[in-house]
């Protein structure tokens, strides 16, 4: 039986950014250059598939061009001594590129494509280019392997039990203003230590239990890392 404490980590785009993948929405609203309606919602697709093909085949392309960075090793350097779980509102890989052993994506991944009649077929991805034409096993279109606007979030019950389980809480690299993903914040049971690392402030209600670490991931999860393994709360 596991008696290690459990950490429960909810990473967003600022900690991918720092290994150069831009964050998913620029000051001017548009996402590489795109509007959000054209490229992630299910009326793109219906509107414009080889569009939205396109834009994620760049994505996956741009994405095995990066590596983990310091961020993504502090968490990991904390399995040494915790049970640590990621929950992320990435679809990059980078935190299973970085070693974490267990990493729960809301937004689903980038490197995995699925039926369009069937969300329970799930294919992984070798390469960057998902083609039209390309079928799931029972005769459909491959579509990418993401929540778009408008869709359920499926993994987001699983993410609410995680969270309700925290022995300690880290939030890195989010505003918290990206919802459902930002209510797991008010799944943490009352008195759990939490600790938002991020070079602003994110919504987040100034609580006694709460420690802002106004850094960059880089810098903020590798003090926090060094903090916790050396027994410092």
């Amino acid at each position: 039986m596991d008696t290690r404490k459990k950490i429960v980590v909810l990473s967003g785009a600022g900690i991918s950014a720092e290994s150069g993948i831009p964050t998913f929405r620029a000051s001017d609203g548009l996402w590489e250059n795109h509007r959000i309606e054209d490229v992630a919602t299910p009326d793109a697709w219906r509107r414009n598939r080889a569009l939205v093909q396109d834009f994620y085949n760049q994505r996956r392309k741009q994405a095995l061009q990066v590596q983990p960075n310091a961020g993504h090793y502090a968490l990991v350097r904390l399995e040494e001594q915790y049970d640590v779980t990621i929950v992320t509102q990435n679809v990059d890989n980078l935190h299973e590129k970085a070693g974490s052993s267990t990493v729960v994506h809301l937004h689903g991944e980038l490197f995995k494509a699925r039926s369009t009649v069937d969300e329970s077929l799930v294919y992984s991805m070798d390469g960057w280019e998902l083609k039209e034409g390309d079928l799931c096993e029972k005769g459909s279109q491959l579509r990418p392997h993401i929540v778009w606007f408008g869709e359920a979030v499926p993994m987001m019950v699983m993410a609410m039990d995680i969270a309700a389980e925290a022995d300690i809480f880290i939030v890195v690299g989010t505003s918290l203003n990206v919802y459902p993903a930002a209510g797991l914040v008010y799944g943490i049971r009352k008195g759990v230590p939490v600790y938002v690392v991020d070079p602003h402030t994110p919504s987040m209600r100034k609580t006694p239990e709460v420690t802002f670490i106004q850094e960059p991931a880089t810098v903020g999860l590798t003090q926090l890392a060094g903090q916790l393994l050396s027994g410092v709360k």
